[in-house]
């Protein structure tokens, strides 16, 4: 007997960043730069914490917020980083940002409400607000050096406009909005009744300065959700630890959807992550830094079109020369050289790729020099 399920699920996509990374597997790829995964283990102070937490039997449920000792590190934190002042009612503990930023759309989105997305973007905002009955309102940056302009958003913006979702640094480009981008952006929305969501989960990988980000603007701060994970800047992927920080009055919403989807953030993971907070990721953030150097110097080298990137651990270089696809030129990149990287396509950004510099310098530069070899023969062709 088949019974029916949610329409709208049948709608959403399932990663094409996971399925292509299935795809350069089943081909045999050797050399992985197709996940935005740390390759430096999780710091043992951090580490240490939790094995003791569950030492100490900490496995009870927790309060649906969070520990209140941890959102007050939080915000203490937050004050002292980013120059943002919020109190432990404006914070939930989440199940990474993934659960944050889904936990924001469920609160805010109504029916036909329209969320602005600059492209190229991770893929998950789109499916969210598909599932939601939103409509995604894209802006193409690929002709603006990946910045957002004043006439882009007039254009943009409507009377229908619920939110703004800003990554920054990017994933995939790995850019920084500029002052310019970001003073354009609060002019847009101020006294205006549009949330700005910020996924800052690369805030703090970030190579030329200290970068504050939009959510600076505090006289706007209820309009502004912030999305944070611990799995890039403290290399904890796998314990899948967020936050969101908003107005109380957001929260007090939102915790009723975080409550129902996890009840709350398993406990003995949330010592750790006070612990975490006092971790200077700097070491890593150079090691990146290092790494950013060397790619872009290779295909800025090879002749590929490439903007140099400010933070995180992503290159978005332009493939448009060749006039093959993204996919074609991911496909055969990973059956012929064995070299795994992420189509444009799959950020909705024809003509470029992703590739993902978050592995030891040896395999960087043997995937230089396979794409090289690659880039030399559709040169030929």
């Amino acid at each position: 007997m088949k019974i029916e399920l949610n329409r709208e699920i049948l709608t959403i996509e399932q990663s094409e960043i996971r399925k292509f990374n299935d795809y350069a597997l089943s081909v045999g790829a050797n050399i992985i730069l197709t996940l935005g995964e740390p390759d430096f283990n999780t710091p043992d102070c951090i580490s240490d914490m939790a094995i003791q937490s569950l030492k100490n039997h900490q496995t009870k449920y927790g309060p649906t917020l969070g520990f209140l000792s941890l959102r007050e590190k939080i915000c203490q934190f937050e004050k002292q980083k980013h120059s943002l002042s919020y109190t432990p009612n404006e914070v939930i503990i989440t199940h990474g940002s993934t659960e944050a930023i889904t936990t924001a759309f469920f609160t805010m989105l109504n029916e036909g409400d329209e969320v602005i997305i600059p492209i190229p973007a991770y893929p998950m905002y789109r499916q969210i607000v598909q599932y939601k009955k939103g409509k995604v309102v894209p802006i193409d940056t690929t002709k603006t050096n990946f910045q957002i302009t004043s006439s882009q958003l007039k254009k943009a913006i409507t009377d229908k406009t619920k939110c703004i979702v800003l990554t920054s640094p990017n994933n995939p480009t790995g850019t920084i909005y500029t002052e310019q981008t970001l003073q354009t952006i609060y002019e847009a929305v101020k006294n205006k009744p549009i949330f700005v969501l910020c996924d800052d989960v690369y805030n703090q990988i970030v190579f030329e300065k200290n970068y504050l980000g939009f959510a600076k603007y505090q006289d706007i701060k209820d309009q502004i959700i912030i999305c944070q994970s611990y799995s890039k800047s403290y290399a904890m992927p796998g314990w899948r630890c967020g936050y969101l920080l908003a107005s109380e009055s957001f929260c007090l919403q939102a915790q009723k959807i975080h409550q129902y989807m996890i009840v709350a953030l398993n406990t003995f993971l949330q010592p750790a992550m006070e612990k975490a907070l006092d971790y200077d990721p700097k070491e890593m953030v150079d090691s990146y830094q290092k790494r950013r150097d060397y790619i872009y110097n290779r295909l800025t080298q090879m002749g590929l079109e490439v903007i140099k990137p400010q933070g995180a651990f992503y290159i978005f270089p332009s493939i448009r020369s060749f006039h093959i696809s993204s996919m074609e030129f991911c496909k055969r990149l990973a059956k012929e050289y064995k070299v795994a990287i992420i189509p444009g396509s799959c950020f909705e950004t024809e003509g470029y790729i992703r590739i993902s510099y978050c592995v030891d310098m040896q395999t960087i530069i043997t995937a230089c020099d396979r794409i090289e070899c690659l880039i030399k023969q559709l040169k030929q062709e």
